[in-house]
């Protein structure tokens, strides 16, 4: 397959194409926590569309399958990244020193489990069970590198906006979820405490002492008996720092703290945190339908007591890939139970129509409308053919900007692209 036909702007405004010979969707600018939910499920169906296209033209006998994760037990990761803008006057070092324990932390609500580790690099074993996929990979505090010697905070700095007011905040250390509620709650709960942040708001006794080392200790900590060491020489497990965090943004919101989110959103986030703590401290059946690892684990934990196998066979590990096989009539995540956070209907509209609240919604009409007079498309502008050879470049620098409420009226009665322009740049 060539890789242009694969890498595209989509008309939900999502982006899709190749990266490090695999298939790869960064979805739309979204304002809230409950659409970037909506938009990775619809990447999923995209996949899996994909796949049958793909599939159909193959000999009999052969397919390709997809599978949701982040390690393929042999020392290789790929990423989940989260992107944040984040108000560039925030000096960085205070913005990576305090969302680190957040990250740190959070996976015993957002892993998405793994059988085995991978750290150290030259010993890989199957044998024993963890929280997160991604932790074995991380080296390095702060730094640039997403593929080799990872840090914890990422530093790649491109805003596709105003790099004078807001910075880019590019997040590897997440996992890919396959319960809603995990996705919810990994990108909503940064959400919240990157405003608590901005606003000066953020427990400064909160700062880890070794990071890389406790985001591995804390991923193989099942019990949250571990004890994390503050700098202030304090020490306090991945729960209560969890637990704190998410009184500390409660209480924020509460007394009227802004994240320019729906308040829709916002409460579906706090909720969905509070029930997630609330489940692990208890361990009960909220766990099993909420949170990934804890439900992987009981499908792993049942199959080898069923068939008394050791913890090092293989087997455990095919049930843990199982988990996140795209196909549904295949994929074990289905079979758990997960609790849903936003319907088949909500769904299936983003798989073909953009956000409406961000500019996404204008690079997404666009692709629907002038597909075949679209040059280029990036985050931040199109480039469209406008007749005789003429390339007309629409800049979009604000990504709060060609909103549907903005730009609805250029798409009215199907113009063609001359009558779009025109339109445009009579407003």
């Amino acid at each position: 397959m060539e890789i242009q036909l694969v890498n595209s702007v989509l008309t939900n405004g999502s982006r899709y194409y190749v990266d490090h010979a695999h298939p790869e969707i960064s979805g739309p600018e979204c304002t809230n926590a409950l659409d970037v939910v909506r938009y990775d499920q619809a990447a999923d169906e995209i996949l899996r569309r994909s796949l049958d296209i793909a599939n159909s033209q193959l000999p009999h006998g052969v397919r390709i399958v997809a599978h949701k994760n982040n390690s393929d037990g042999k020392g290789n990761s790929y990423g989940s990244h989260e992107n944040y803008l984040v108000a560039r006057e925030i000096p960085f070092d205070r913005l990576a020193a305090f969302i680190t324990p957040h990250f740190v932390t959070r996976q015993i609500l957002v892993g998405a489990g793994k059988v085995g580790f991978e750290y150290p690099y030259n010993r890989p074993t199957l044998a024993g069970y963890q929280i997160s996929q991604r932790a074995d990979f991380f080296e390095e505090e702060v730094g640039l590198e997403t593929t080799i010697k990872r840090p914890i905070v990422n530093t790649r700095d491109e805003p596709h906006c105003d790099p004078t007011n807001l910075r880019r905040f590019h997040v590897i250390v997440g996992d890919a979820n396959m319960s809603q509620a995990a996705t919810l709650v990994r990108v909503g709960s940064t959400q919240l405490v990157l405003a608590l942040i901005e606003e000066g708001l953020y427990p400064n006794h909160l700062l880890v002492d070794d990071p890389v080392n406790e985001i591995r200790s804390v991923s193989r900590d099942l019990d949250f008996v571990h004890k994390i060491t503050l700098q202030d020489g304090r020490l306090m497990s991945a729960l209560e720092i969890q637990q704190e965090l998410f009184e500390r943004c409660t209480d924020a919101v509460e007394s009227g703290l802004d994240i320019g989110s729906s308040q829709a959103s916002v409460e579906k986030v706090l909720t969905m945190w509070g029930r997630m703590l609330a489940a692990v401290t208890e361990m009960n059946e909220d766990a099993h339908r909420l949170i990934d690892w804890v439900a992987k684990k009981r499908l792993v934990d049942g199959f080898r007591s069923r068939h008394q196998l050791s913890e090092a066979d293989p087997r455990l590990k095919a049930i843990d890939l199982q988990y996140h096989d795209l196909r549904v009539e295949k994929c074990l995540a289905e079979k758990c139970g997960l609790e849903s956070v936003v319907s088949a209907d909500e769904i299936s509209h983003a798989i073909t129509n953009p956000p409406s609240d961000t500019r996404a919604y204008m690079r997404g009409r666009m692709m629907e409308h002038f597909a075949n007079d679209i040059v280029s498309a990036n985050w931040d502008s199109v480039v469209v053919d406008r007749g005789g050879d003429v390339l007309k470049r629409i800049d979009m620098p604000d990504p709060l900007k060609g909103t549907k409420f903005l730009t609805e009226s250029l798409f009215a009665d199907d113009p063609t692209i001359s009558e779009f322009l025109r339109r445009l740049e009579a407003e």
